[in-house]
C-alpha cells in the first residue's frame, strides 16, 4: 500500500488498484485460547488452538446484528476485541448488541472502552449518553452532551463532523426528555452489504487521493464500521491523521495495524515516515530495516522510506 511521496504533499497513485486485493481479506490472526488449569485436549497445540480471522469475526458479527441475532453477534464481537481489545469498533458495536438486546448494563463497559480509544468517535459517546441516562446516571450523560455541544461551537458551521454532532446532540437531548430510542448503532443493514461497504471504502480512498483528509477520515470511520480491524482502513487512518497534524493519533493508528498484521509493509513505512517527520531518525532507519529483511528483493515501500530519510539528512 503506498500513498505519499517522498515528500509527502501528494498520495503517490491511484490506490483502490493497490489495496483491492487485501481489503476483503484480511490478514488471519491466530492465538491461543488458554483455558487454565491442568490437563489438555489430547491433541498438539498447533493442532488444537482455535484460529480466528478479527476482520472476518466483525463482518459475522454485523451480519449478526443486522439479522436480530444478538448472542451471536456479542460472541463474534468479543473475539475480535480478545485479538484487538483496542479496536473502538469493535468495542462500540459489541456495546450495541447488547443495547438491542435490552442489556444496557452490559453495554456500558464496551461503549466507555469504544469511547476511550477513539474519543473522536461521535456515534459512540451518543449511544453512551443515552445508556447512562437508561441507567439513571444522568450527571455522566449530561457531560458527554456537554462535550459534544463544546465540539459543536468549536466546529462551526463547515467542518466535516457538523452532521454527525447535531444528529447526537439532538438524540441524547430527545433522550433526556423521556423520548424511546428506535434504535441504536449505524445502519447496520448499509454496512452489512459488501457492496455497500466497498463504496464507502472507495469514498475515502477518492477523498485521500484528492488530499480531502478531514472528509477522507469520517468516510475511513464508516468503512472501518464495515470492515473492522481491517490494516489497510488503520493505515489509512494513520495516513490521514498524519496529514492534519495529528501525530499522536496517528502513531496509534500504525500501532494498531501492526497489532493486527505485523509485517503489513504499509503501515510500517508510514510509521517510518513519521518518525522522520518528528525527528525520529534512529526509529525510521529500524523501520527501514524491518522492510528490507521483509522485502528479500527489495520493494517500493522500502526504497519510499529509505528516500525520506536521505532527504532528512540533506
Amino acid at each position: 500500500m503506498s500513498i505519499s511521496k517522498a515528500n509527502g504533499s501528494k498520495p503517490r497513485r491511484n490506490l483502490a488498484s493497490a489495496m483491492l486485493i487485501g481489503l476483503l481479506i484480511a490478514t488471519p490472526i491466530s492465538f491461543a485460547s488458554a483455558a487454565g488449569g491442568g490437563g489438555g485436549g489430547g491433541g498438539a497445540p498447533s493442532s488444537s488452538t482455535p484460529r480466528y480471522d478479527p476482520a472476518q469475526e466483525y463482518r459475522d458479527g454485523l451480519t449478526a446484528l443486522d439479522a436480530g441475532d444478538y448472542d451471536a453477534a456479542v460472541d463474534h464481537f468479543k473475539r475480535v476485541t480478545r485479538v484487538a481489545r483496542r479496536n473502538a469498533d469493535a468495542q462500540y458495536l459489541l456495546g450495541v448488541s447488547y443495547l438491542r438486546a435490552g442489556e444496557a448494563r452490559r453495554a456500558r463497559r464496551p461503549l466507555e472502552s469504544a469511547v476511550r480509544y477513539a474519543p473522536e468517535m461521535i456515534i459512540a459517546h451518543r449511544d453512551l449518553a443515552i445508556t447512562y441516562i437508561e441507567l439513571e446516571r444522568e450527571d455522566d450523560a449530561q457531560e458527554i452532551l456537554d462535550t459534544l455541544t463544546a465540539r459543536r461551537a468549536e466546529c462551526g458551521e463547515a467542518c466535516a463532523e457538523k452532521v454527525g454532532l447535531d444528529e447526537a446532540i439532538a438524540a441524547i437531548n430527545s433522550a433526556m426528555a423521556g423520548e424511546v430510542q428506535a434504535s441504536y448503532g449505524p445502519n447496520t443493514t448499509l454496512l452489512a452489504d459488501a457492496t455497500n461497504a466497498d463504496r464507502i471504502y472507495y469514498q475515502a480512498v477518492g477523498l485521500i487521493n484528492d488530499g480531502e483528509y478531514e472528509a477522507a477520515l469520517l468516510s475511513l470511520d464508516e468503512a472501518a464500521l464495515a470492515f473492522g480491524p481491517h490494516p489497510d482502513i488503520m493505515t489509512y487512518q494513520g495516513f490521514a491523521n498524519r496529514k492534519l497534524a495529528k501525530f499522536e493519533r496517528a502513531e496509534a493508528y500504525y500501532n494498531r495495524a501492526l497489532a493486527v498484521a505485523p509485517n503489513h509493509l504499509g503501515a510500517i513505512e508510514y510509521y517510518g515516515e513519521l518518525k522522520v517527520e518528528r525527528g525520529d531518525l534512529e526509529g525510521a532507519r529500524e523501520h527501514l530495516a524491518r522492510l528490507e529483511n521483509l522485502c528479500a528483493f527489495g520493494c517500493y515501500e522500502a526504497e519510499e522510506l529509505r528516500a525520506w530519510i536521505d532527504n532528512a539528512n540533506l
